[in-house]
């Protein structure tokens, strides 16, 4: 794996300790908003709902809840959108196949 490849792997795996209480708050200063807008990242990066859900892993139907407002993503989730806002590239470069 690449090292920036790596870096999110290692990242992610800090911010869902974060996000699920188990980490020491005080050595982060990040901040995972309590809502996501779901709609507008995927927007952004125009792609359709399916190719969203295909591409990041997630369910086209949790997707949709999402977008419709009917439920909001939980902290891990919302840290790995924030991750896939700001470098879809790099995401996309870590989740592919080897």
């Amino acid at each position: 794996m690449s090292k920036v490849a790596d870096s999110i792997g290692r990242a992610l795996k800090e911010a869902v300790a974060y996000a699920e209480g188990k980490a020491d708050e005080s050595a982060y200063r990040i901040h995972v908003p309590e809502r996501i807008d779901v709609k507008a990242i995927r927007t952004r990066l125009s792609m359709t709902q399916e190719e969203f859900a295909g591409r990041f892993g997630f369910s086209v139907n949790t997707l949709r809840h999402w977008e419709q407002g009917s439920r909001q993503p939980e902290g891990p989730t919302r840290a790995y959108l924030l991750v896939i806002e700001r470098a879809p590239k790099a995401v996309q470069k870590a989740l592919q196949a080897i």
